[in-house]
């Protein structure tokens, strides 16, 4: 089935040449490429595929009023370990119980309260990627210059705040690690190529089905194996930035020809680690999201949703999971929440 085995490292896939990468990523820009399809001015991407009718559709899937939160927690025993200055949440108390207890706080006739600030990279922990955070030579979603959209005050074109009102519809869960994995995981290194989600589509039936408008989840085991290691003292290892299983980077096409809102993993960098080219940096990225154009969540955490998917065999849901509006941010952080 496609290019890799549970049983070993997996190979580049057939056809993908690992000496390669800037001609693979072009030639995939060329044939996935969104830019001008919905005008000049769009700031939303895939997002387009989202509307009114989708909402509906996925608005109808719930059924029994059960809801999951799909997010990590925001704390300082995250996963980050500095990597491009990106670290955990620092969470500080501004005020406290002890304060109100000792009547320093200024309030009248005995009120007292609690206030707190929060310190943290936008993409600490569960988020969306915005359009503006990946860019392909030095350019953008929709052919704009990467300096005219990103600069010292951010993103002022396609900011994440832009996106804010529009991520709810129809979510459709493939447990890749389930369905191709052992014990529900995939090894590190693992590529889940397009032949990969079919299987896993027609294994879990037709509410696995996947098209336009549809917000995707892949879960692929990694946030399981990364908790395990936690629980048995080994820490968060190299959950962030580290070898882990992933998108392909030939589902590029896949990804562009099913017209999907956008798609969210249990992972940190969505597409496979150690990426499939002898020399590259999330080459999938640079497809997806300057030119696709599509939205990309990471550290999704998947694993409640998916073990209640597999108990009752339905594997889509009404999921609304709206980015925290931060003017010009090209990321944000976000609490999904899958309702069934």
């Amino acid at each position: 089935m496609g290019c890799a085995t549970v049983e070993g490292v997996p190979h580049s896939p057939e056809g993908l040449d690992r000496t390669d990468p800037e001609g693979a990523v072009a030639a995939a820009a060329k044939r996935c490429s969104n830019w001008g399809r919905w005008g000049a001015d769009d700031v939303l991407g895939t997002l387009n595929f989202l509307d009114e009718a989708k909402r509906l559709e996925g608005a109808r899937l719930v059924r029994r009023g059960v809801s999951f939160s799909l997010s990590q927690s925001f704390d300082m025993d995250g996963p980050q370990k500095g990597w491009r200055r990106r670290t955990n949440p620092v969470h500080t108390m501004l005020d406290t119980g002890t304060d109100a207890e000792r009547g320093v706080q200024g309030f009248p006739h005995g009120i007292g309260g609690a206030d707190d600030v929060i310190a943290m990279p936008l993409q600490a922990s569960t988020q969306w990627d915005g359009l503006g955070h990946i860019f392909d030579h030095g350019m953008a979603w929709n052919g704009r210059r990467a300096g005219d959209v990103v600069t010292s005050d951010g993103d002022r074109v396609t900011g994440i705040e832009t996106a804010a009102a529009h991520i709810a519809g129809r979510g459709v869960l493939l447990d890749v690690g389930r369905a191709i994995g052992t014990d529900g995981e995939l090894p590190d290194g693992f590529a889940i190529t397009a032949e990969h989600l079919a299987a896993t589509i027609a294994a879990q039936g037709e509410t696995a089905r996947v098209g336009r408008g549809d917000l995707l989840l892949v879960r692929t085991g990694r946030l399981t194996r990364a908790r395990r290691d936690i629980a048995e003292g080994r820490g968060w290892g190299d959950y962030a930035g580290g070898d882990s299983p992933g998108l392909s980077f030939t589902t590029a096409d896949w990804l562009h020809d099913t017209e999907i809102a956008g798609i969210a993993t249990d992972t940190w960098g969505f597409e496979v680690r150690p990426n499939e080219f002898d020399v590259a940096f999330q080459p999938l990225h640079q497809v997806c999201i300057p030119n696709i154009g599509l939205f990309l969540g990471e550290m999704w955490d998947l694993d409640a949703l998916a073990a209640d998917c597999a108990v009752d065999g339905v594997w889509d849901f009404f999921l609304t999971a709206a980015p925290l509006p931060v003017t010009g941010a090209v990321g944000a952080p976000v609490n999904p929440i899958a309702v069934k």
